[in-house]
Protein backbone atom coordinates (compact mmCIF):
# COMPACT_ATOMS: atom_id res chain seq x y z
CA UNK A 1 0.00 0.00 0.00
CA UNK A 2 1.01 3.65 -0.54
CA UNK A 3 -0.10 6.97 1.20
CA UNK A 4 -1.84 10.17 -0.24
CA UNK A 5 -3.15 13.54 1.17
CA UNK A 6 -6.25 13.98 -0.61
CA UNK A 7 -8.16 17.23 -1.52
CA UNK A 8 -11.49 15.85 -0.41
CA UNK A 9 -13.20 13.19 0.52
CA UNK A 10 -16.91 13.46 -0.17
CA UNK A 11 -18.87 13.71 -3.00
CA UNK A 12 -22.46 14.01 -3.81
CA UNK A 13 -24.33 12.28 -7.02
CA UNK A 14 -28.02 12.65 -7.14
CA UNK A 15 -28.77 14.27 -3.89
CA UNK A 16 -26.97 11.33 -1.98
CA UNK A 17 -23.28 11.69 -0.43
CA UNK A 18 -20.36 9.61 -0.71
CA UNK A 19 -16.37 8.94 0.65
CA UNK A 20 -14.15 6.42 -0.39
CA UNK A 21 -11.06 5.93 2.07
CA UNK A 22 -9.29 3.63 0.21
CA UNK A 23 -8.36 3.02 -3.64
CA UNK A 24 -7.73 -0.57 -5.69
CA UNK A 25 -8.45 -3.65 -3.39
CA UNK A 26 -6.85 -6.41 -1.70
CA UNK A 27 -9.96 -8.93 -1.98
CA UNK A 28 -9.06 -10.36 -5.71
CA UNK A 29 -12.52 -11.02 -6.76
CA UNK A 30 -12.36 -12.13 -9.88
CA UNK A 31 -14.97 -10.11 -11.87
CA UNK A 32 -14.31 -6.65 -10.28
CA UNK A 33 -15.19 -3.57 -12.21
CA UNK A 34 -13.00 -1.97 -10.02
CA UNK A 35 -10.15 -2.93 -12.38
CA UNK A 36 -11.27 -1.40 -15.27
CA UNK A 37 -9.02 0.80 -17.54
CA UNK A 38 -11.97 3.94 -17.76
CA UNK A 39 -10.76 4.40 -13.70
CA UNK A 40 -7.07 5.63 -14.77
CA UNK A 41 -5.11 3.57 -12.19
CA UNK A 42 -2.09 4.43 -12.21
CA UNK A 43 -0.70 1.91 -9.82
CA UNK A 44 -1.23 -1.67 -9.47
CA UNK A 45 -5.08 -2.38 -8.27
CA UNK A 46 -3.52 -4.81 -5.20
CA UNK A 47 -0.88 -1.60 -4.12
CA UNK A 48 -3.81 -0.31 -2.16
CA UNK A 49 -4.02 3.71 -2.24
CA UNK A 50 -4.65 5.33 1.66
CA UNK A 51 -6.29 8.65 1.92
CA UNK A 52 -4.22 9.22 5.37
CA UNK A 53 -6.44 12.33 5.36
CA UNK A 54 -9.70 11.05 5.42
CA UNK A 55 -10.99 11.03 9.14
CA UNK A 56 -9.80 15.26 9.25
CA UNK A 57 -11.24 15.97 5.40
CA UNK A 58 -14.34 14.00 6.83
CA UNK A 59 -14.99 16.48 9.71
CA UNK A 60 -14.53 19.54 7.76
CA UNK A 61 -16.87 18.53 5.53
CA UNK A 62 -19.27 17.18 8.09
CA UNK A 63 -18.87 20.84 10.02
CA UNK A 64 -19.71 22.61 6.79
CA UNK A 65 -23.12 20.95 6.26
CA UNK A 66 -26.09 22.97 7.43
CA UNK A 67 -28.49 19.18 7.46
CA UNK A 68 -27.66 16.25 8.46
CA UNK A 69 -27.63 13.20 6.17
CA UNK A 70 -26.50 10.30 5.07
CA UNK A 71 -23.37 9.09 4.44
CA UNK A 72 -22.56 5.86 2.08
CA UNK A 73 -18.88 4.48 1.55
CA UNK A 74 -17.64 1.12 -0.17
CA UNK A 75 -19.30 1.14 -3.36
CA UNK A 76 -15.60 2.16 -5.32
CA UNK A 77 -13.51 0.47 -2.62
CA UNK A 78 -13.92 -1.86 0.58
CA UNK A 79 -13.62 -0.07 3.59
CA UNK A 80 -12.91 -3.34 5.58
CA UNK A 81 -9.96 -4.46 3.47
CA UNK A 82 -6.62 -6.35 5.29
CA UNK A 83 -4.89 -2.86 5.57
CA UNK A 84 -7.97 -1.69 7.24
CA UNK A 85 -6.32 -4.06 10.32
CA UNK A 86 -3.15 -1.63 10.98
CA UNK A 87 -4.53 2.00 9.82
CA UNK A 88 -8.01 1.80 11.26
CA UNK A 89 -9.45 4.61 9.13
CA UNK A 90 -12.54 3.40 8.63
CA UNK A 91 -13.44 3.10 12.08
CA UNK A 92 -12.03 6.95 12.56
CA UNK A 93 -14.63 8.27 9.96
CA UNK A 94 -17.01 5.96 11.67
CA UNK A 95 -16.53 7.56 14.93
CA UNK A 96 -16.51 10.87 13.32
CA UNK A 97 -19.61 10.52 11.58
CA UNK A 98 -21.53 9.42 15.27
CA UNK A 99 -20.03 12.33 16.96
CA UNK A 100 -21.83 14.59 14.35
CA UNK A 101 -25.16 13.45 14.45
CA UNK A 102 -24.56 11.63 10.63
CA UNK A 103 -25.66 8.32 9.55
CA UNK A 104 -23.73 6.03 6.97
CA UNK A 105 -24.66 3.56 4.54
CA UNK A 106 -21.63 1.36 4.59
CA UNK A 107 -21.13 -1.91 2.31
CA UNK A 108 -18.66 -4.34 2.40
CA UNK A 109 -17.52 -8.18 1.57
CA UNK A 110 -15.97 -8.62 4.68
CA UNK A 111 -16.13 -9.64 8.60
CA UNK A 112 -13.76 -6.74 9.57
CA UNK A 113 -16.75 -4.90 9.63
CA UNK A 114 -17.64 -6.77 13.29
CA UNK A 115 -15.09 -5.19 14.83
CA UNK A 116 -16.99 -1.74 14.48
CA UNK A 117 -20.74 -3.05 15.02
CA UNK A 118 -20.64 -0.98 18.55
CA UNK A 119 -20.08 2.48 16.61
CA UNK A 120 -22.44 1.51 14.11
CA UNK A 121 -24.90 0.25 16.92
CA UNK A 122 -24.25 3.72 18.07
CA UNK A 123 -24.52 5.51 14.71
CA UNK A 124 -28.25 3.26 14.35
CA UNK A 125 -29.36 4.96 17.47
CA UNK A 126 -28.62 8.25 17.35
CA UNK A 127 -29.20 8.45 13.33
CA UNK A 128 -29.24 5.87 11.41
CA UNK A 129 -26.78 2.92 9.84
CA UNK A 130 -27.12 0.46 7.17
CA UNK A 131 -24.98 -2.33 6.52
CA UNK A 132 -24.66 -3.79 2.88
CA UNK A 133 -23.31 -7.47 2.45
CA UNK A 134 -22.58 -9.05 -1.24
CA UNK A 135 -23.72 -12.24 -1.71
CA UNK A 136 -23.19 -13.95 -4.92
CA UNK A 137 -23.20 -17.49 -4.13
CA UNK A 138 -24.21 -20.21 -1.76
CA UNK A 139 -21.54 -22.52 -2.12
CA UNK A 140 -18.60 -22.04 0.01
CA UNK A 141 -16.13 -23.56 -2.13
CA UNK A 142 -16.54 -21.99 -5.64
CA UNK A 143 -16.58 -18.44 -3.66
CA UNK A 144 -13.36 -19.37 -2.85
CA UNK A 145 -12.93 -19.36 -6.41
CA UNK A 146 -14.29 -15.88 -7.35
CA UNK A 147 -14.16 -14.11 -4.04
CA UNK A 148 -10.61 -15.63 -3.08
CA UNK A 149 -9.26 -12.84 -0.50
CA UNK A 150 -12.06 -12.71 1.74
CA UNK A 151 -14.59 -14.44 4.08
CA UNK A 152 -17.04 -16.93 2.48
CA UNK A 153 -20.39 -16.11 2.01
CA UNK A 154 -21.64 -18.41 5.53
CA UNK A 155 -19.14 -16.22 7.32
CA UNK A 156 -21.50 -13.37 5.53
CA UNK A 157 -24.14 -14.58 6.64
CA UNK A 158 -23.17 -14.59 10.33
CA UNK A 159 -22.30 -11.00 10.00
CA UNK A 160 -26.35 -10.33 8.59
CA UNK A 161 -27.11 -12.41 11.54
CA UNK A 162 -25.09 -10.36 14.05
CA UNK A 163 -26.84 -7.14 12.64
CA UNK A 164 -29.90 -8.16 13.18
CA UNK A 165 -29.72 -8.62 16.46
CA UNK A 166 -28.39 -5.53 16.87
CA UNK A 167 -31.20 -3.99 14.90
CA UNK A 168 -29.16 -2.62 12.35
CA UNK A 169 -30.67 -2.94 9.14
CA UNK A 170 -29.35 -4.47 6.10
CA UNK A 171 -29.08 -4.58 2.26
CA UNK A 172 -27.60 -7.29 0.54
CA UNK A 173 -26.14 -7.29 -3.26
CA UNK A 174 -26.87 -9.94 -5.32
CA UNK A 175 -24.75 -9.08 -7.73
CA UNK A 176 -22.91 -10.10 -10.10
CA UNK A 177 -24.49 -13.38 -11.25
CA UNK A 178 -21.94 -14.61 -13.40
CA UNK A 179 -22.85 -16.95 -16.55
CA UNK A 180 -22.63 -20.29 -16.61
CA UNK A 181 -20.97 -20.44 -12.62
CA UNK A 182 -23.68 -19.04 -9.86
CA UNK A 183 -26.95 -18.36 -12.30
CA UNK A 184 -29.15 -20.89 -11.34
CA UNK A 185 -32.57 -20.96 -9.05
CA UNK A 186 -30.91 -22.96 -6.48
CA UNK A 187 -28.44 -20.71 -5.67
CA UNK A 188 -30.80 -17.32 -5.95
CA UNK A 189 -33.36 -19.47 -4.00
CA UNK A 190 -30.63 -20.55 -1.21
CA UNK A 191 -29.26 -17.19 -1.30
CA UNK A 192 -32.55 -15.34 -1.02
CA UNK A 193 -33.57 -17.61 1.57
CA UNK A 194 -31.37 -16.55 4.55
CA UNK A 195 -31.56 -13.14 3.41
CA UNK A 196 -35.38 -13.69 4.63
CA UNK A 197 -34.32 -15.64 7.56
CA UNK A 198 -31.66 -12.76 9.07
CA UNK A 199 -34.03 -10.30 8.38
CA UNK A 200 -32.71 -8.43 5.19
CA UNK A 201 -34.29 -5.48 4.19
CA UNK A 202 -33.83 -5.15 0.62
CA UNK A 203 -31.53 -6.94 -2.10
CA UNK A 204 -30.41 -5.46 -5.13
CA UNK A 205 -29.43 -6.84 -8.32
CA UNK A 206 -29.58 -5.14 -11.78
CA UNK A 207 -30.97 -7.85 -13.72
CA UNK A 208 -29.02 -11.59 -13.34
CA UNK A 209 -25.66 -10.80 -15.07
CA UNK A 210 -22.47 -9.70 -15.05
CA UNK A 211 -20.45 -6.63 -16.98
CA UNK A 212 -16.83 -6.39 -18.17
CA UNK A 213 -14.79 -3.57 -19.40
CA UNK A 214 -11.21 -2.95 -20.99
CA UNK A 215 -9.07 -4.42 -18.15
CA UNK A 216 -11.78 -6.16 -16.14
CA UNK A 217 -12.22 -8.47 -19.10
CA UNK A 218 -9.05 -9.72 -19.59
CA UNK A 219 -8.31 -10.32 -15.54
CA UNK A 220 -11.99 -12.28 -15.54
CA UNK A 221 -10.83 -14.32 -18.03
CA UNK A 222 -7.66 -15.56 -17.19
CA UNK A 223 -9.45 -16.18 -13.90
CA UNK A 224 -12.26 -18.35 -15.84
CA UNK A 225 -8.49 -20.27 -17.14
CA UNK A 226 -7.38 -21.16 -14.11
CA UNK A 227 -10.77 -22.30 -12.89
CA UNK A 228 -12.83 -22.94 -15.27
CA UNK A 229 -10.73 -24.69 -18.48
CA UNK A 230 -13.06 -23.80 -21.43
CA UNK A 231 -15.47 -21.31 -20.16
CA UNK A 232 -13.64 -18.53 -22.14
CA UNK A 233 -14.17 -19.37 -25.12
CA UNK A 234 -18.14 -20.11 -24.35
CA UNK A 235 -18.13 -16.36 -23.06
CA UNK A 236 -16.29 -15.13 -26.45
CA UNK A 237 -18.73 -17.15 -28.60
CA UNK A 238 -21.72 -15.99 -26.92
CA UNK A 239 -20.93 -12.38 -25.65
CA UNK A 240 -17.98 -10.98 -27.60
CA UNK A 241 -16.70 -7.82 -26.32
CA UNK A 242 -20.25 -6.76 -24.92
CA UNK A 243 -20.26 -4.91 -21.53
CA UNK A 244 -23.16 -6.22 -20.57
CA UNK A 245 -23.58 -10.25 -19.83
CA UNK A 246 -27.17 -11.43 -19.06
CA UNK A 247 -27.46 -14.49 -18.05
CA UNK A 248 -28.88 -16.84 -20.19
CA UNK A 249 -31.37 -18.20 -17.53
CA UNK A 250 -32.08 -14.13 -16.63
CA UNK A 251 -35.45 -14.46 -17.01
CA UNK A 252 -36.13 -17.55 -15.15
CA UNK A 253 -33.91 -16.60 -12.34
CA UNK A 254 -35.76 -13.52 -11.93
CA UNK A 255 -38.82 -14.40 -11.75
CA UNK A 256 -37.65 -16.50 -9.30
CA UNK A 257 -36.16 -13.20 -7.32
CA UNK A 258 -39.17 -10.80 -7.16
CA UNK A 259 -41.65 -14.10 -5.98
CA UNK A 260 -39.29 -14.82 -2.90
CA UNK A 261 -38.82 -11.05 -2.24
CA UNK A 262 -42.62 -10.41 -2.69
CA UNK A 263 -43.14 -13.90 -0.47
CA UNK A 264 -40.97 -12.17 2.50
CA UNK A 265 -42.03 -8.77 2.32
CA UNK A 266 -38.02 -7.50 1.07
CA UNK A 267 -37.19 -4.55 -1.14
CA UNK A 268 -36.60 -5.79 -4.63
CA UNK A 269 -35.69 -2.58 -6.99
CA UNK A 270 -32.90 -0.61 -6.93
CA UNK A 271 -34.93 2.80 -5.81
CA UNK A 272 -36.11 1.48 -3.39
CA UNK A 273 -33.36 0.12 -1.55
CA UNK A 274 -31.28 3.14 -2.14
CA UNK A 275 -33.85 4.92 -1.00
CA UNK A 276 -34.34 3.47 2.10
CA UNK A 277 -30.16 3.87 1.88
CA UNK A 278 -30.59 7.68 1.65
CA UNK A 279 -33.02 8.43 3.99
CA UNK A 280 -32.55 10.26 7.11
CA UNK A 281 -34.91 10.11 9.39
CA UNK A 282 -36.95 13.44 9.48
CA UNK A 283 -36.59 14.10 13.74
CA UNK A 284 -32.56 13.71 12.91
CA UNK A 285 -32.58 16.00 10.13
CA UNK A 286 -34.39 18.52 12.53
CA UNK A 287 -31.59 18.36 14.95
CA UNK A 288 -29.31 19.56 12.89
CA UNK A 289 -30.45 22.73 13.03
CA UNK A 290 -30.20 23.55 16.55
CA UNK A 291 -26.27 22.40 15.49
CA UNK A 292 -25.28 25.12 13.27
Amino acid sequence: MHFVDAKGILTANGGRHGMNIYRGCSHGCIYCDGRSRCYQFNHPFEDIEVKRNAPELLLRALKSKRKKCMIGTGAMSDPYMHCEEELGLTRRCLEIIRDNGFGIAIQTKSDRILRDIDLLDEINHSAKAVVQITLTTYDDELCGKIEPNVCNTRRRIEVLEKMHERGIPTIVWLTPILPFINDTSENITAILNECARTGVKGVIDFGMGLTLREGDREYYYKALDRHFPGLKERYIRQYGNAYELPSPNAKELMKVFHRICKKENIMSTPDECFGFMSELPEKFKQMSLFDF
